[in-house]
């Protein structure tokens, strides 16, 4: 069978057009590793005030900017942190740090009220008060309906050891502990955070917060470097 001649023009253009492809080609491989890496930053939200977890000495810190609101906070409440809590936070390995955010509004906002106030009467109440707010989530089909209110706070409140509901009632009348939800704010507009759950470790962003294998690899090696 006779094979077809190309011309010299031709063979130029084919040339041009195989060269443009393998630019584009290298360009987007270098788009994707862009998207999938993680973002450093040269220091760490600061944890003075912050409700945490763990060992105050522990070597690594992983933070979450988590929003009570959030259904992706919940589900990473219930998958990831357990293990984290297990396998690093309860070694002394990491200490574990929340930090608000308000990406869902008036409510988000009334349950940050809340959980800083539980915090500052009753330090070792917070994490138990914390982990009912979420377990008061409504399912995903029902996400949207209004369920943060004072009177449901008080509720959960009422049901945890060393909370002083009356004091939980006035502090959110009068939003007491605002000037703590507005340093997270600020913490979350100077991190650039822009989904939630965010998770950072010693100060690295996560792109994938599910990604539990990369939480783990980025807290040894931050243990392989004390």
């Amino acid at each position: 069978m006779a094979r077809r001649k190309f011309s010299p023009f031709q063979m130029v253009v084919i040339f041009t057009l195989v060269i443009v492809a393998a630019l584009v080609a290298i360009v987007v491989i270098n788009n994707n590793k862009d998207s999938n890496s993680e973002t450093t930053f040269d220091k760490q939200p600061p944890l003075e005030g912050q409700p945490v977890l763990g060992q105050p000495g522990a070597p690594v810190t992983v933070v979450e900017f988590g929003d009570f609101k959030c259904p992706s906070c919940k589900a990473w409440g219930e998958s990831v942190y357990p293990q984290l809590v297990e396998d690093y936070v309860d070694k002394g390995k990491v200490k574990f740090a929340f930090i608000n955010v308000l990406f869902h509004g008036n409510e988000s906002k009334l349950a940050s009220l809340a959980a800083e106030s539980v915090y500052e009467q009753s330090p070792e109440s917070y994490w138990t008060f914390h982990k009912e707010l979420f377990n008061a989530q409504p399912s995903m089909e029902n996400h949207d309906e209004l369920w943060v209110t004072n009177e449901k706070l008080i509720e959960i409140a009422s049901n945890i050891s060393g909370i002083d509901t009356q004091q939980l009632k006035q502090d959110l009348e009068n939003e007491t502990t605002i000037d703590k939800v507005n340093v997270d704010t600020t913490l979350v507009e100077e991190f650039g955070v822009e989904l939630t759950p965010t998770i950072m470790v010693n100060g690295t962003m996560l792109k994938d917060p599910f990604d539990y294998e990369k939480i783990k690899s980025l807290i040894e090696q931050a243990l392989e470097g004390n």
